[in-house]
């Protein structure tokens, strides 16, 4: 008699993603869908365009007042987002 290995759903298909290359760009997916709800209703109303390069996340907003209140907390923005995705995705964010 052998042993089998047991192994999640969820398990697999990470692994799966990861195998693939896909991991990353679904993480980064995840994290800009996740802005509007990590920032609030009122800072995403400011919201432009959010896109990632290069492990930082650029936030374009319309209203240079919100830009320096949102530089002074944007480590807790990016730690708040990293947990929400579950994963270490972005280093940094840049307010334009």
């Amino acid at each position: 008699m052998f042993r089998r290995e047991v192994k999640s759903i969820g398990d697999l298909v990470n692994a799966t993603l990861r195998n693939q290359g896909m991991e990353t760009p679904l993480l980064q997916m995840r994290l800009i869908e996740a802005w509007p709800i990590v920032a609030g209703a009122a800072i995403a109303h400011f919201t432009t365009d959010v896109h990632i390069v290069n492990q930082t996340l650029f936030v374009k907003l319309n209203a240079p007042a919100l830009r320096s209140d949102l530089n002074m907390r944007r480590q807790e923005f990016v730690a708040k987002l990293n947990e929400y995705v579950g994963n270490q995705v972005i280093a940094d964010i840049r307010f334009n």
